[in-house]
C-alpha cells in the first residue's frame, strides 16, 4: 500500500491547485438552517471546473507525475465525475488519457470525458474488476493508473475542498461542530478528514451514502473493510462502490465519527430544495449530504454543520424526474 497522505499533502495540495481550481463559495440559506434547526454551511462542488469535487484530486494527481510517467499517459476506471476530471486535467498538461467508464454510465458523463480528448472504452458494471481492467489497460501502454479514490495524490486534493470549507468557516467566525460528505470509494471524505485534522480538529466527519451502498458505515461500525449488499438503488450513480478503498479506509477508520444512508426519495427531495433554494442543479450522488441533513440523519439542532455537495453531473432526463 502507498504512504498514507497527511494533513501536509492537503495543505501542499491547496497550495498547488491555487489557480488551477475554482474556489467554489461556502453558501448559507435562513430556509435551509430553519429545516435542519441549526447553522448550515453549503460547500457547492457543482460549480468546481467539470462539475465535481473530483477535478481537485485529478488536477494533483496529474501535477505531481514525472517526465516518464507523462509520458506514458494515464489510465482510470470510472461511472463519470473522475473519467472527465482526469481527461480535462490530463489535457491541461498535455498527457495522453484512457478513461475504463461502465457501460451504463450517465450520457453527459460520457459526452464530457470525451470532449476533453480522451479515448474511452466500456465495460460491464456488475460483471467487471474495473481496478483489475485498469491495470491490465495501463501495463499495456506503460501508463500511470490514477484511481478515482485509492491514491494519495487524488486524496490530497479532493481534500482542498474540506480545507476551503474550514477557512471560510472560520473567516466568518464559525466552527463547525460536524461536516458531511458524500461517500462512494471514500477518497473525498478521507481528504476531508485530512484537512479537518490539522485546520478544524474538533470538527466531527460524517459519512452520508445511498442505502444499500453503504459500505464506509458497515465497515467503520466493524473496524474492518466491508463489502455493501449492491442491492439498492443504482440512482446515486457516482457513489456506486461496493468497498472502501484500502488508503481511504487507512485513513477514514480512526478518523470519522460514522455514516448514515439515505433513500433516493430523500435524494430527490434534496435535489429539489438545492434547485429550488440554492440554485444549484445536483446530480443524485451529489446530493446524498445535503439529503442526510434535510432528512435528520445528522443531528443538527444548535449545531453548526458543513455540508459538500460533491456534484452536478446529472442527466437532463434525471432532472426533469426531479423537478417533475
Amino acid at each position: 500500500m502507498s504512504p498514507l497522505p497527511t494533513h501536509d499533502d492537503v495543505r501542499a495540495a491547496a497550495a498547488r491547485l491555487a489557480g488551477r481550481v475554482v474556489r467554489t463559495p461556502m453558501l448559507r440559506h435562513p430556509v435551509l438552517d430553519a429545516l435542519a434547526g441549526g447553522t448550515v454551511l453549503v460547500k457547492p462542488e457543482p460549480l468546481q471546473r467539470t462539475g465535481s469535487f473530483k477535478f481537485r484530486g485529478a488536477t494533483n494527481a496529474v501535477l505531481r507525475l514525472d517526465g516518464a510517467q507523462r509520458a506514458g499517459g494515464v489510465v482510470t476506471h470510472s461511472s463519470g465525475n473522475h473519467g472527465q476530471a482526469l481527461a480535462s486535467a490530463a489535457a491541461s498538461e498535455g498527457v495522453r488519457a484512457l478513461i475504463a467508464m461502465p457501460q451504463d454510465a450517465p450520457s453527459i458523463k460520457v459526452e464530457s470525458t470525451r470532449r476533453w480528448g480522451a479515448e474511452i472504452t466500456f465495460f460491464d458494471r456488475l460483471n467487471t474488476d474495473r481496478e483489475a481492467l485498469a491495470n491490465r489497460l495501463a501495463a499495456e501502454r506503460g501508463a500511470a493508473v490514477i484511481s478515482p479514490f485509492d491514491h494519495p495524490d487524488v486524496i490530497a486534493g479532493q481534500g482542498t475542498a474540506g480545507l476551503e470549507l474550514i477557512e471560510d468557516a472560520t473567516a466568518a467566525g464559525l466552527r463547525m461542530d460536524a461536516m458531511v460528505v458524500c461517500t462512494g470509494g471514500g477518497g473525498l471524505i478521507a481528504g476531508c478528514a485530512l484537512a479537518a485534522e490539522g485546520a478544524s480538529p474538533g470538527t466531527e466527519i460524517i459519512a452520508a451514502e445511498p442505502e444499500g451502498w453503504d459500505d464506509t458505515a458497515r465497515s467503520l461500525a466493524a473496524g474492518e473493510r466491508l463489502s455493501a449488499d449492491g442491492k439498492g438503488s443504482t440512482f446515486c450513480d457516482a457513489l456506486l462502490s461496493i468497498r472502501p478503498g484500502e488508503i481511504t479506509f487507512a485513513v477514514n477508520r480512526s478518523r470519522l465519527a460514522g455514516g448514515v444512508a439515505v433513500t433516493p426519495e430523500e435524494v430527490l427531495a434534496a435535489m429539489r430544495f438545492a434547485f429550488d433554494h440554492l440554485k444549484l442543479v445536483v446530480e443524485p450522488g451529489g446530493a446524498v449530504a445535503l439529503a442526510a441533513v434535510l432528512a435528520g440523519r445528522v443531528p443538527a439542532k444548535g449545531r453548526v454543520l458543513g455540508v459538500v455537495i460533491s456534484g452536478g453531473n446529472v442527466d437532463p432526463a434525471v432532472f426533469a424526474r426531479t423537478l417533475g
